[in-house]
């Protein structure tokens, strides 16, 4: 039977990061977002959403994604696991940047005023420069697909024996496994690019996996859901008390052991809250679940096209931008998704959508 709560963790975190962009876009504090402050205010207080979920929202996709990649390969072979995620993954992630990412590689250039600086270069340049611009949120989909490939040749080795290990996990274990995540953070950073935590992530991924692919493990969480809880809202608290203010993205306080910890807490509670009260669907979750993957990848432009129409020029009230921003994300996202998924090869490029998938 299909895991409803997994695609409503899907849909739902995904949504948590379209409005997380929102506020990223035209944020004041901690982080230098996409166009920057448009109010006159000293602190912008609401910008403390970012704080509240940056720690845990990627995280938490990370070990869905292990748990679905434990789940299809039930019932495929590695072939297909690979042959299946290289399209969705790794295709829209490289060949999609050179058909259409580069759209918001010239919009977050922009923002930052690079054209200025690469006037009279060569505009072969400048357009692979937008190309590496563009990735934006599709980091997750590159970094996804390396954890897929390795799963691979880690299953060659493993057989099972570490997942069948996995199913004596208990709550104890999971408390503690909050070291692993703290542990992970502190390895495989990639410098500059703060995103690329290989570690971290890589934590979630393979713990996905091997862990909380097991009913057992996740009536563990479901049994302890409101102790979970209760610990990711404290430490929380204490997380956005401690740090707000502060470069939340980056070292050294993405790696402290208070922002790991939240991550860790809220993960968990998240996903044993979801199997207890969300393993349901209906045709508004099933709708959502469905344009998902196009909401989180067309999102941020949609956010884009409003800050450099909008805000940029101070044609509107920084209230009113706010709005639109997030309209616009939903609006535009839904709009593209239904366009280009009609398109044959751009629906491959962009969406990873394969010819055999379309027809079926």
């Amino acid at each position: 039977m299909r895991k409803h709560y997994l695609d409503n963790i899907r849909w739902i975190t995904v949504v948590i990061v379209v409005i997380y962009h929102v506020f990223y876009m035209y944020a004041g504090t901690g982080v230098a977002g996409g166009l920057g402050k448009i109010t006159g205010l000293d602190v912008q207080y609401w910008d403390m959403y970012q704080y509240a979920v940056y720690p845990w929202f990627m995280f938490l996709l990370f070990i869905v994604s292990g748990i679905s990649s434990r789940l299809y390969l039930n019932n495929h072979s590695g072939k297909e696991f690979a042959r299946s995620r290289t399209t969705k993954l790794l295709v829209p992630s490289t060949i999609g940047l050179f058909v259409f990412g580069f759209i918001q590689g010239y919009y977050n250039m922009a923002f930052g005023g690079a054209f200025d600086t690469l006037s009279g270069t060569p505009k072969v340049v400048v357009y692979l420069i937008m190309i590496a611009s563009g990735i934006g949120v599709l980091w997750y989909i590159q970094v996804l697909w390396i954890y897929s490939m390795l799963l691979l040749l880690v299953r060659k080795i493993d057989k099972d024996r570490l997942w069948n290990l996995g199913r004596k996990t208990g709550i104890i274990a999971i408390v503690l496994m909050a070291l692993l995540a703290f542990g992970g953070a502190q390895i495989l950073n990639t410098p500059i690019i703060c995103v690329y935590r290989f570690g971290y992530y890589g934590v979630a991924f393979f713990l996905g996996y091997f862990v909380f692919s097991h009913d057992e493990v996740i009536e563990v969480l479901k049994k302890y859901f409101f102790l979970l809880l209760a610990a990711a809202v404290i430490i929380g608290f204490v997380f956005c008390y401690m740090y707000f203010g502060e470069n939340y993205a980056d070292a050294p306080l993405n790696r402290n052991p208070v922002f790991t910890s939240f991550g860790w807490f809220a993960s968990m509670a998240i996903l044993g809250g979801s199997a207890r009260y969300l393993d349901k669907t209906d045709a508004f979750m099933s709708r959502m679940t469905k344009k998902n993957f196009g909401l989180y990848v067309f999102h941020y432009l949609g956010i884009s096209l409003v800050a450099y129409y909008l805000a940029r020029p101070g044609i509107c009230h920084p209230a009113l931008i706010y709005l639109l921003s997030l309209i616009s994300a939903f609006v535009t996202s839904y709009v593209l998704y239904e366009i280009i998924s009609r398109i044959p090869f751009f629906r491959w490029a962009i969406l990873g959508i394969s010819r055999k998938k379309k027809e079926k």
